[in-house]
């Protein structure tokens, strides 16, 4: 199955990935990351729809979206 990180300290809530994802599960957290953004993430819940395409890494600019399949 695959599996989505984020370096969340590393997010600036740009909201690339959340657009690219085709399966629409990447959102923004609710807590701020030390940087002052809300990171974005995937729940555990939603992480069984992630079907490991990397659009999210691909789009992401600061290099924070690892995809493991």
């Amino acid at each position: 199955m695959p599996r989505v990180t984020f370096r969340e300290e590393r997010c600036k809530g740009c909201g690339q990935c959340v657009i690219a994802c085709p399966k629409k599960i990447i959102s923004f957290s609710e807590k701020l990351n030390e940087k002052g953004y809300h990171p974005a993430t995937v729940t555990e819940d939603k992480m069984k729809d992630c079907i490991g395409c990397a659009s999210c890494g691909r789009m992401c600019p600061d290099l924070v979206i690892t995809v493991e399949k």
